[in-house]
């Protein structure tokens, strides 16, 4: 598996990644039954060290119905009937959550 690029200046190195093939529910014909066309992206976030622990805990808080008890962040993708581009829509969904957790929320001011 690659590194997951993430933008110029963060990258997650491929020991942090892993995936499983499933089969997929829905339709597919005869299909359906034989391939694995599911994906199933697992991150490390627990033991990343490429994330400082703010940014870390932001992701954590952004998927925390995503996660297992180990720490990792599980995505799901099953969008088209190839394991291949479901892996690269995993990955892409990844590194949007990734990049949302890299912005730091604007404090909020109390009003009257």
């Amino acid at each position: 598996m690659e590194p997951l690029v993430v933008n110029e200046h963060l990258t997650i190195p491929a020991q942090r990644l892993s995936f499983a093939a499933v089969r997929a529910s829905g339709a597919g014909g005869q299909n359906v039954n034989k391939v694995a066309s599911k994906v199933e992206l697992y991150f490390e976030l627990s033991t990343t060290t490429e994330l400082s622990e703010p940014v870390r805990m932001r992701l954590a808080g952004l998927c925390k119905n995503r996660m297992d008890a180990e720490g990792r962040v599980r995505i799901v993708s099953q969008a088209t009937r190839d394991q291949g581009r479901n892996l690269e829509d995993a990955r892409e969904k990844l590194a949007t959550l990734i990049r949302s957790a890299l912005s730091v929320p604007r404090p909020r001011r109390p009003t009257k």
